[in-house]
C-alpha cells in the first residue's frame, strides 16, 4: 500500500501547528478510527520525551488524514503536544491488514442516552460510593491514574477549571467522580495526594479505587480499558461522561478537544432541567 504523508502545512486547522507546541515522531498500530468524534486509537511504542508505550486515543484535527487511517495499519506518525491536547498531525502507512489487539474500544463505550453502568468502589477517604448513591445529582465521570505521564493530569486540570467556573446552583448539583485505571497502585491515600496536587475540591469530587477485579469490571462496562496489562502498561481511552440525575449518559466527551466553556454550558443547561 502506498504510504501516506501529511504534514502540518497541509492541515486545514492551522491551530494544530500553534506556537509553543512540540511535535514528536512515533510508531504504532491503528486499533480503531472514529470519524464522528475525530479520534484514532493507537497502540504505540515509547515516545521519547513524552510518554511510554501504551494504547490510547488521540485527536486528529484533519478529517482528510483521519479518512486515510484504518484499523490494522502499522504507521509512523507525528504527534503534536500543545500542553492541553495530543493531536496526530501526520502519518505514513507502513503496512496494513494487521489484527486489532482486543483492548479498549471507542465503539464499546456507552452512548448518549444509555444508562450509565453502575459501580460501587472506595473513595480517597476509604468510604464506599456507588453511582446509585448519587441519584438526583449530575455526575461528571472520568478515568485517570496517578502515575499517568500526561493525559490524566491534563484531564483532571480541565475538570478542576470547570469546578471553579461553575455557578453555585450547578456546582451544588454536579458531583465530579474519577475512577482509577491503576487500582493496584492507586490507594485512597495516593488518590488524595493526586487530588490535592491538582487542586480538586474534594467537597464535591470523589476519586475512586478498589480491588483490581472490581475496578476492572467497571472499566470494561464503560469500555475504557483494563486495570493493568500483563506487561505493566495501561491501555485506556481518554473519555468523560456527563450523567444526568436519573443515571443516564447525557453527553460523552471523547479525547481532550473540549474546553471549560463547553463543559460549563452543558452542565449548567442540564442542571436547569426539572427533576
Amino acid at each position: 500500500m502506498r504510504g501516506l504523508a501529511i504534514t502540518c502545512a497541509a492541515l486545514v486547522f492551522a491551530a494544530s501547528c500553534g506556537r509553543g507546541a512540540k511535535v514528536f515522531d512515533a510508531h504504532g498500530v491503528v486499533e480503531e478510527v472514529q470519524p464522528e468524534t475525530g479520534q484514532v486509537l493507537i497502540t504505540h511504542d515509547d515516545i521519547p520525551g513524552l510518554m511510554p508505550g501504551m494504547t490510547m486515543n488521540f485527536d486528529v484535527p484533519d478529517p482528510q488524514l483521519l479518512a486515510q487511517l484504518a484499523p490494522g495499519q502499522t504507521i509512523d506518525f507525528r504527534l503534536e503536544f500543545t500542553g492541553k491536547a495530543y493531536r496526530v498531525i501526520g502519518a505514513k502507512v507502513l503496512a496494513s491488514g494487521g489484527a486489532a489487539s482486543g483492548g479498549p474500544s471507542l465503539a464499546g463505550a456507552p452512548a448518549d442516552a444509555e444508562p450509565a453502568p453502575p459501580f460501587r468502589l472506595i473513595d480517597q477517604d476509604g468510604n464506599p460510593l456507588a453511582l446509585g448513591d448519587l441519584r438526583g445529582k449530575l455526575v461528571l465521570l472520568d478515568f485517570v491514574y496517578t502515575r499517568c505521564p500526561g493525559p490524566c493530569p491534563i484531564l483532571t486540570g480541565l475538570h478542576v477549571d470547570l469546578q471553579r467556573a461553575l455557578g453555585p446552583d450547578a456546582r451544588a448539583r454536579l458531583r465530579f467522580v474519577s475512577i482509577s485505571l491503576d487500582p493496584a497502585r492507586d490507594t485512597p491515600a495516593a488518590l488524595r495526594e493526586y487530588a490535592a496536587k491538582h487542586g480538586a475540591d474534594l467537597s464535591g469530587w470523589s476519586f475512586l479505587t478498589g480491588p483490581p477485579d472490581d475496578v476492572a469490571k467497571v472499566l470494561a462496562a464503560y469500555g475504557v480499558g483494563s486495570a493493568r496489562d500483563a506487561d505493566g502498561s495501561i491501555a485506556h481511552l481518554v473519555i468523560t461522561f456527563l450523567i444526568d440525575g436519573e443515571g443516564r449518559i447525557a453527553r460523552r466527551y471523547v479525547g481532550l478537544e473540549h474546553d471549560v466553556d463547553e463543559l460549563k454550558r452543558d452542565a449548567e443547561a442540564l442542571a436547569r432541567r426539572p427533576g
